[in-house]
């Protein structure tokens, strides 16, 4: 009987491909405000803690800092006192796909990558890496439309609506960064929408957002709408795929909120780690060569 394999774009491909080599570690005895800056520095969502022999000992992210802000400590505050750990690793060898279910599964968004003896770490992966991937794979792929030069309708083409998750969660601009703070945590959200009092987008506050709050000084039980990005960045549910993600890259943003046929409603989110996560098994949007086609 034949057995029949799903295969995807990223079949066979192994972390090594995707991973980048620059980790960004710190010391156990550095500041959180330090790791702040040093995070903002390299646009770092975590940093590598390394304990008195320089060895990994746990990982600080924005969710661990932004709880510290949540608990009111001090900005002083060491990261031995904060870190979460032990970090999760593959290796460079792993296949692609296994890792990225891996990081599904446990609800996170990178992992570090171990040296073939398992002593030290050489790398990193998250999310935007993979997607990175798939832009460089394209160059190179027999359907490219960079290679076939096939007219754009001649190629069936993902859709925002086919890739983005429906469920949407909304603070009101009156709410303190507190309330928010619970909202991200509770639902391990990068970032909320927040809303006006007739449920009209007004605004985005990410983690990111909520951390600098913490570097300024900035209360805690300050409004919500003093610390948001305004305006808020959608794109139609009708959109490709391709153009939501090229929106993203250039606007320097892990996701995009989508709104159907009045952009006052929003009814989904698109992130990059849904991009990363959607294996077709086909060349359906042949999204990486659309995007390169355009710079």
């Amino acid at each position: 009987m034949p057995v029949v394999k799903n295969r995807s774009i990223l079949t066979g491909i192994q972390v090594k491909e995707a991973m980048r080599s620059n980790v960004n570690r710190l010391s156990f005895d550095t500041s959180i405000a330090i790791c702040i800056r040093h995070m903002i520095k390299f646009k770092s969502n975590a940093v590598l803690v390394d304990d008195a022999a320089g060895a990994p000992c746990g990982v600080v992210s924005k969710t661990d800092i932004m709880g510290v802000y949540y608990a009111g400590l001090p900005i002083e505050t060491v990261l031995q006192d904060v870190i979460s750990g032990p970090s999760l690793y593959c290796y460079p060898d792993d296949n692609l796909e296994d890792v990225i279910d891996i990081m599904q599964k446990n609800g996170i968004h990178r992992l570090y990558v171990l040296g073939a003896d398992s002593s030290e770490v050489t790398g990193i992966l998250a999310y935007t890496d993979i997607v990175g991937l798939l832009y460089r794979f394209c160059r190179t792929c027999s359907k490219s439309l960079r290679k076939t030069k096939k007219a754009d309708d001649e190629l069936p083409q993902l859709k925002v609506k086919e890739v983005m998750t429906a469920e949407i969660t909304l603070c009101n601009k009156d709410d303190s960064i507190r309330q928010v703070v619970e909202v991200l945590s509770a639902q391990r959200l990068g970032a909320v929408l927040i809303v006006d009092g007739q449920r009209e987008p007004v605004g985005v506050i990410s983690k990111a957002d909520i951390v600098i709050a913490y570097i300024h000084g900035v209360s805690i039980d300050e409004l919500a709408e003093n610390i948001m990005n305004r305006p808020v960045t959608s794109c139609s549910s009708d959109e490709l795929l391709s153009k939501a993600i090229r929106q993203m890259l250039l606007n320097d943003i892990q996701r995009i909120f989508v709104h159907g046929d009045d952009t006052k409603h929003i009814k989904g989110v698109l992130s990059l780690s849904d991009a990363a996560r959607f294996r077709s098994g086909t060349c359906r949007a042949c999204v990486a060569s659309r995007i390169l086609e355009d710079f």
